[in-house]
């Protein structure tokens, strides 16, 4: 040890000099606290005499000002070193320990030499090296955590970054800014939460066989409702084998709620964050969840080409149930969060919308469905316009409409499980698409001729179609309710079959008109379509009575027609 003359002569050391009587004091503190914690402190683990040999000396030399301005200019530059990430950080968690331990590490002994030397660093030096590592640190966290898209990795960077900052902060550094930085971290997480989770719903969506699930024993029962929080009493009642209403999905995505909670949760930890702040962001972070993750993958599953009517059908009736279960997904997270769910901070899950969005979706999917293998059957429709009038009786059905009913009977069979007025509207819109489609092939501009053969065989499909509602293929009909979606062809067909041309122009426009549902501008077009057949007949027959009478009777009425639709634009 190098030692310099006194004033008075005598030999003087660093521990004569009076420099390191801070140290002394800080290392029996140090002693009596290392008695109860045997935690190595800096002065075990970095050897600081050569900073004391150097200080000691430019001291009694009188260039005191001058180490210090060395000695704080070299660790400014060490400082940059230290920040400075390594291009590949991102990629493991060592790779932040690493440079948490550089920074930790360097702050450390500048905490030491602050409180074990007489003013070779002061605070306001500290604390400014402290705010240019805060902002370097916090811009190469933002660009390195970015690329990472492992929610276990940004765990365990979000847990490391807490560990870091209550160390700096136990040595007296303001942590704020990370805390912040890591609350907008928390938004990357949840992105990648929800990117992970809609991985997840997609391939139970893909797995699933859209079919009640079977259940043999007290066991398995009791494992299903473990799992989902069924409300059944009635089902409750039922002997073994039976079936619960939902398929293997509903449990299922209701886990995996539960387990993206558990996940939101584990970040919010130790972040200093009131049980309010942790609960609200929870319950947003499960908003965005259900409104946007698990909305989009209901919809490609009901929109998905393969899927049929049985499949939309359990889609209605999963939908339904996971609705009826948000109740006890708002108790779970109150219970996580201990918020309860009817406090005035506490945030509404909107999965209840969520849900009746993908109901409605998969509802109007049926109907469309539905339409379309109607128009199918629709396409096999081979009528002969210029069939001749049968006499001795009704003609028989078309094949392809006693086909179409067969179908609807058995698909209709399956809608019994469906809630609500589903079945109902499903039935009613596939009546009125018959009668819609019936009514097209009258007055399709191509067919330029229709016979009164052609309409007798058209009025015994309709009445086909009539037997079919009155049979009730779907319960919850008042009366004659289904009826009343062939009304229109009905009341056109018997105007023509019965020729009741006085009673439809005597009465038209008044509510007890017999023919009410008759738009004249229909009638017309079918009429002129009957006028040219009756011309093709007269060509060969012009000079017979009655074909000239029929022919100026359709002249007549269509001339009435003309009158009466002119009045009405009138």
């Amino acid at each position: 040890m190098m030692n310099v003359n006194g004033i008075d002569g005598t030999p003087v050391s660093e521990q004569d000099s009076g420099i390191l009587d801070v140290e002394d004091e800080d290392e029996e503190e140090e002693e009596e606290e290392g008695e109860e914690e045997d935690v190595p402190g800096a002065q075990d683990l970095v050897d600081f005499s050569p900073v004391y040999r150097c200080l000691h000396i430019y001291t009694v030399l009188g260039l005191r000002d001058v180490f210090e301005n060395y000695y704080r200019k070299q660790r400014r530059k060490q400082a940059r070193l230290v920040l400075q990430p390594h291009s590949n950080m991102h990629e493991t968690l060592e790779g932040y320990t690493r440079y948490f331990n550089q920074i930790v590490g360097f702050f450390v002994v500048e905490d030491h030499i602050l409180h074990t030397t007489q003013g070779l660093v002061n605070r306001a030096y500290v604390e400014e090296l402290w705010e240019l590592a805060l902002s370097k640190l916090i811009a190469a966290l933002r660009t390195h955590s970015s690329y990472c898209d492992n929610p276990n990795l940004v765990l365990d960077l979000k847990n490391l970054i807490v560990l870091f900052a209550d160390t700096l902060q136990g040595y007296g550094f303001p942590v704020s800014q990370l805390f912040d930085m890591l609350l907008e971290m928390r938004e990357q997480y949840g992105e990648i939460l929800l990117k992970k989770w809609n991985i997840t719903f997609r391939q139970v969506l893909d797995q699933d066989n859209f079919s009640p699930i079977p259940v043999s024993t007290e066991q398995e029962y009791k494992n299903y409702t473990s799992q989902f929080p069924l409300q059944d009493p009635e089902l409750d009642k039922l002997p073994f084998p039976k079936k619960l209403p939902f398929s293997e999905f509903v449990p299922k995505v209701y886990c995996q709620l539960k387990e993206f909670i558990y996940a939101c949760l584990k970040y919010s930890e130790d972040l200093h964050l009131s049980s309010t702040e942790v609960d609200d962001m929870i319950r947003k972070s499960t908003n965005l969840l259900l409104t946007r993750t698990l909305s989009h993958c209901l919809h490609y599953a009901i929109k998905k080409k393969n899927v049929g009517l049985a499949e939309l059908v359990q889609v209605i009736i999963n939908t339904t149930h996971l609705e009826q279960s948000c109740s006890f997904l708002e108790e779970f997270i109150s219970n996580v969060t201990s918020v309860p769910p009817d406090s005035a901070t506490a945030a509404r899950l909107y999965g209840m919308s969520t849900f009746k969005d993908a109901r409605h979706s998969a509802e109007a999917e049926i109907y469309t469905n539905l339409n379309a293998k109607i128009d199918q059957f629709l396409q096999l429709a081979e009528y002969d316009w210029m069939v001749a009038l049968q006499g001795g009786g009704a003609s028989e059905s078309s094949d392809y409409l006693m086909d179409l009913i067969a179908f609807l009977n058995s698909t209709f069979s399956v809608f019994t499980n469906l809630p609500g007025k589903v079945a109902q509207t499903a039935c009613m819109s596939a009546c009125k698409h018959i009668s819609t489609s019936l009514m097209q092939l009258l007055l399709d501009p191509d067919v330029r001729q229709i016979s009164m053969g052609a309409l007798q065989q058209l009025n015994a499909d309709v009445k086909e179609c009539e037997g079919f509602a009155r049979a009730g293929p779907v319960a919850g009909f008042q009366g004659d309710t289904l009826l009343l979606a062939f009304s229109d062809l009905r009341q056109l067909l018997e105007l023509f079959t019965q020729w009741d041309w006085s009673s439809y122009l005597a009465d038209y426009g008044k509510p007890s008109c017999k023919y009410l549902r008759v738009n004249p501008h229909t009638a017309l077009t079918l009429l002129e379509k009957m006028r040219e057949t009756s011309r093709k007949n007269n060509v060969f027959a012009q000079f017979r009575k009655t074909d000239r009478d029929r022919q100026k009777l359709i002249d007549t009425i269509i001339k009435q027609l003309r009158n009466l639709i002119a009045q009405q634009q009138a």
